[in-house]
């Protein structure tokens, strides 16, 4: 039996808690079982350079976990110097599954920055963190509606992630840390509530695995993510 007691298309416990933080123009604290991750949304009135007076917006995301978010502690990135690999990829792939669902001219000449802070991982922290910052930047562009700044949500569609895996030659919804350590395949997928693909991020870390096998770790993507839009939906009351 699975961590939670779930059986191998279940989710992990989900919760999505909208304006959890006091002074961000959107933030959503996001659980997936034992990972939690804060996500917030601030509005910045700039663009990048690149974007000077073109007439769209930009969305951006950094990403980051605290010190004793895990089992040891790591040290700050910022007492580092400088930020690792995996940090840069992650922050990079949130951005552009956000980007991938809001039209940015619409948006208008500004930018909102995303920023997702790991208070606790138990596997699975990026794709927490890109169906956490959907509800964050969904309530940021309200609160510009609201403000009279934009006509409306600029959002094109609803975007989730969640990974799959092949753990002792099962295929598995939702990876704690325990399941993906020890997946003989892994794979995090972004889909958007409409069923695009935004991305797919899969591996190998044994045998090769089929396509046969890539297809039931789809299924059981589309079928968890289905899951999520549908508590993103709910909690920012869009029934």
């Amino acid at each position: 039996m699975r961590a939670h007691g779930r059986g191998p298309a279940a989710l992990r416990p989900i919760s999505l808690e909208p304006g959890f933080a006091k002074h961000a123009e959107g933030s959503c604290l996001v659980r997936f079982g034992d990972t939690h991750v804060l996500c917030t949304a601030s509005v910045d009135g700039r663009v990048p350079p690149f974007l000077r007076d073109k007439g769209r917006g930009w969305v951006t995301a950094e990403y980051g976990m605290l010190p004793r978010a895990t089992h040891t502690r790591g040290d700050r990135e910022a007492a580092r110097g400088k930020q690792s690999g995996r940090t840069q990829e992650i922050q990079r792939l949130i951005g552009r599954s956000l980007r991938a669902v809001i039209d940015l001219e619409k948006l208008g000449e500004r930018q909102i920055k995303i920023d997702c802070d790991v208070l606790q991982a138990d596997g699975g922290t990026r794709t927490a963190s890109i169906t956490g910052a959907y509800v964050a930047l969904w309530l940021a562009c309200d609160w510009l509606v609201r403000k009279g700044e934009i006509a409306a949500v600029p959002l094109t569609s609803e975007v989730a992630a969640v990974s799959c895996g092949i753990v002792g030659g099962r295929s598995l919804l939702d990876l704690d840390y325990v399941e993906d350590s020890g997946a003989e395949a892994d794979a995090n997928f972004v889909l958007t509530g409409t069923g695009g693909i935004v991305e797919i991020q899969g591996t190998a870390e044994a045998a090769p695995f089929t396509e046969g096998q890539f297809g039931e770790l789809m299924d059981l993507a589309k079928q968890g993510i289905g899951r999520l839009v549908a508590m993103q939906r709910s909690v920012l009351g869009l029934y």
